[in-house]
C-alpha cells in the first residue's frame, strides 16, 4: 500500500490532474490501491484573499487564523475533494472524500512552534486506521483533506505533509509518496536521489533545504521513525524515482 501526497500548486491543473488520475487507475487496476492526502495552498491562499484575509506563513507551515481555517475548509473539504473524487469516478476508479473529521478520522492537538503562533494548526495525536482499511477493502480510493477534529467540537488545520506522514505509518504503509512540483530534493540543480538525516539537518542549515521543503523532509524522516518502510520525494511523472529519504 502506498500514500500519495499531493501538493496544492497543481492540483487545480486539469492536464496535470489527467495525469494523476491515470496514474491511480494504472494502480487500481493492478490492485494496488492508494490512499491519497491532498493539500489545496494556491486555492487555499486565493480564498483568504477574497475573505479579506492575508496569507502568512512559520517555517513553511500556514498561519491560520479565523479567515485562514474558513478558507482551508471550504477548499479542502469543498472544492479540492469534490474535484479529485469526481475525476477518479469519471474513469471508474471509486473514491471517497473524508477530512480528519469524519468517522472521527484523526484527532489532533494544536502545534506549538518555536519560530511562532500557527494559530488553528495542529498535529495528528490518534488516527482510526480501520475506517481506511474498510474503505482499501471494498477498493475504495480514500482523498483525505488534512482539517482533524480537535477533540471540542473545532477543528484544526493540519500541514498536509505532516498528516500523510502520520497516515503512512499509522495504516503501516509501504510507501510515503510526496508528490511535489519539482522532481526530488535539489542540491545545485540536480535531484539528489538519497539524503540520510544528517544530510538533510546540513542542507536546512546552509539554505538549500528552505521554505515549503522543510516540512516536507521533516515529515518524511518522522514517517520513517514511525514505522513507514520508504519515503519518496517526487512528481507525478515519475512515482519510482526522486528522493529517497532514510535514516542515517
Amino acid at each position: 500500500m502506498r500514500i500519495l501526497k499531493l501538493g496544492g500548486n497543481e492540483i487545480d491543473d486539469p492536464t496535470w490532474l489527467a495525469r494523476l488520475v491515470a496514474v491511480i487507475q494504472t494502480m487500481v487496476n493492478v490492485n494496488d490501491v492508494p490512499i491519497l492526502v491532498h493539500g489545496g495552498g494556491k486555492e487555499i491562499g486565493q480564498l483568504q484573499v477574497a475573505l479579506g484575509g492575508e496569507p502568512q506563513f512559520v517555517a513553511g507551515l500556514r498561519v491560520t487564523d479565523q479567515t485562514a481555517l474558513k478558507a482551508a475548509t471550504m477548499v479542502l473539504c469543498g472544492m479540492v475533494s469534490t474535484r479529485l473524487v469526481a475525476a477518479l469516478n469519471v474513469v471508474g476508479v471509486e473514491a471517497l472524500g473524508l477530512s480528519g473529521v469524519d468517522r472521527n478520522l484523526v484527532y489532533a492537538t494544536r502545534l506549538e512552534h518555536g519560530a511562532g503562533d500557527l494559530g488553528a494548526v495542529g498535529k495528528p495525536a490518534r488516527i482510526r486506521a480501520t475506517v481506511l482499511f474498510e474503505a482499501l477493502a471494498a477498493d475504495v480510493v480514500p482523498v483525505l483533506a488534512p482539517l482533524c477534529a480537535d477533540g471540542v467540537g473545532g477543528t484544526l488545520n493540519v500541514n498536509a505533509d505532516v498528516f500523510a506522514g502520520a497516515i503512512a505509518a499509522a495504516v503501516g504503509a509501504d510507501e510515503a509518496v510526496f508528490i511535489s512540483n519539482v522532481p526530488g530534493v535539489l542540491i545545485d540543480g540536480v535531484v539528489a536521489p538519497r539524503l540520510n538525516t544528517n544530510d538533510i539537518q546540513a542542507l536546512i542549515a546552509n539554505g538549500t533545504i528552505s521554505g515549503g521543503m522543510i516540512p516536507k523532509v521533516e515529515s518524511a524522516l518522522s514517517g520513517l521513525q514511525a514505522g513507514v518502510k520508504i519515503v519518496r520525494i517526487t512528481n507525478i511523472d515519475q512515482l519510482d524515482a526522486g528522493t529517497i529519504i532514510e535514516t542515517a
